[in-house]
């Protein structure tokens, strides 16, 4: 090879080079905390989401930090924020917003959102999604859901039960549960129902409460009303499922090992996330439903999961790119190819409307309930210092559950500390 060729093949290498290290550097470069808080492959869906926003937007660059479940994804991201290393971008629970506005450590999406369409594209989200404080909307929703009743239909026949028609209230929860457990001797093969009472037994029980007309919280962040009379019914019922009734599992039922309960068969019925409605169709062996929660008073369930957050220490052209991959993912197409992907709620009805989302709920008519469930659902409990009042509550169900406390007790006591930990914020 000649002298001049070699050179020129060089020259065109450096070229390229230099070329991609420029390219590299004058993208615009996003750190995302993200929480794997359920089942199945929810960390590739949101790899393959991000690469296909980095094809069409080649100079935006995004690297997804996968960081554990909600509670501990907030935490980290606040000991970041407070050490100046916060990430860019944050899917964070919904009811974490008003401590992170506490902290000072993110800025209103509807202060970001300044074209003539944004307003119209915030107001596109259910209502149910959407959280409005100080006249601001300080995050987008994304990975969105609520609380669920799934059923196996098989062993709801074996039962003498019609496998089409589940439970509606709570006593045919205690009815057919009766009739779904099987025994060999002392040991349990299949349980009535399983509601998951830890680790974040918290959720659940907002769902079981919510069917006796409770509200949890005053809905401004700054007082619980854990203690109220149709509360503590919920507990005792819940506590009474496993204890007395003897249709589920006394004591703790953790959060994790109920999906797999649910498709080992090991139980008939199941309370837990439409996030888990992927995980369960792609492994059941049976025919199953999925239907609104029973209730005793009322249809409830609160919503619940992840909104997209940006955080403060974020540059204007930060900013600007963070605000580009929020439309992108949450526009109805990606909001579509999410929810299929893994069983989350579209977060608009755009999305329903897309020829996906059409095609996919012929195929899994179960995805439609947590839809229709939105116009019964109540927001999240959601206060300042969430995570603090959270594990208040998850203590008392868990006193509860397991007997060490009555529910009555352990809901009183929960709701004096509750009280002290919140009245710096009324």
């Amino acid at each position: 090879m000649s002298l001049i060729l070699r050179l020129s093949r060089l020259a065109t290498t450096l070229l390229i080079v230099t070329g991609t290290s420029a390219f590299a550097a004058d993208a615009v470069k996003l750190q995302m905390y993200y929480p794997i808080a359920v089942g199945g492959k929810v960390s590739q869906t949101v790899d393959t989401l991000v690469a296909d926003f980095e094809k069409t937007h080649p100079d935006i660059k995004i690297q997804p930090v996968y960081t554990g479940d909600y509670a501990t994804t907030v935490t980290k991201a606040l000991t970041a924020f407070r050490g100046g290393n916060a990430p860019q971008l944050a899917v964070i629970g919904d009811i974490e917003v008003y401590s992170l506005m506490d902290a000072g450590a993110i800025l209103p999406v509807s202060d970001l959102a300044n074209e003539p369409s944004d307003k119209a594209w915030i107001d596109g989200f259910y209502p149910a999604f959407l959280r409005h404080i100080d006249g601001k909307v300080w995050s987008i929703p994304f990975q969105r859901s609520t609380v669920v009743l799934y059923w196996n239909k098989q062993a709801f026949e074996k039962a003498g039960l019609d496998g089409e028609t589940p439970p509606a209230n709570w006593q045919q929860v205690v009815d057919f549960g009766k009739k779904l457990v099987i025994r060999d001797g002392d040991n349990v093969e299949q349980w009535g129902i399983e509601i998951p009472s830890t680790p974040n037994g918290y959720w659940n029980f907002q769902g079981i409460a919510a069917t006796n007309g409770s509200h949890l919280d005053n809905g401004k962040g700054t007082a619980v009303t854990f203690n109220t009379p149709s509360t503590i019914e919920a507990l005792q019922w819940l506590t009474d499922l496993g204890q007395k009734e003897g249709v589920s599992p006394k004591g703790t039922i953790t959060w994790g090992t109920t999906p797999q309960d649910f498709i080992d068969g090991k139980t008939a019925m199941m309370v837990t996330t439409t996030g888990n409605l992927t995980t369960v169709r792609e492994n059941v062996k049976f025919p199953f439903g999925v239907a609104m929660l029973p209730e005793k008073t009322q249809r409830g369930s609160p919503t619940g999961g992840g909104n997209l957050y940006i955080f403060k220490n974020t540059t204007p052209e930060q900013q600007k790119a963070a605000m580009e991959f929020i439309r992108w993912v949450s526009a109805p197409e990606q909001a579509a190819r999410w929810s299929i992907a893994t069983g989350y709620v579209a977060t608009s009805p755009a999305a329903w409307e897309t020829s996906a989302m059409k095609d996919y709920v012929k195929q899994v008519p179960q995805a439609l309930v947590a839809r229709e469930q939105l116009k019964y659902s109540q927001p999240e409990l959601a206060t300042y210092r969430s995570v603090q009042i959270q594990e208040l509550l998850n203590r008392a169900i868990e006193a509860a559950v397991t007997q060490s406390k009555a529910p009555e007790q352990a809901l009183e006591a929960a709701q004096k500390q509750a009280d002290r930990l919140l009245k710096p914020y009324q």
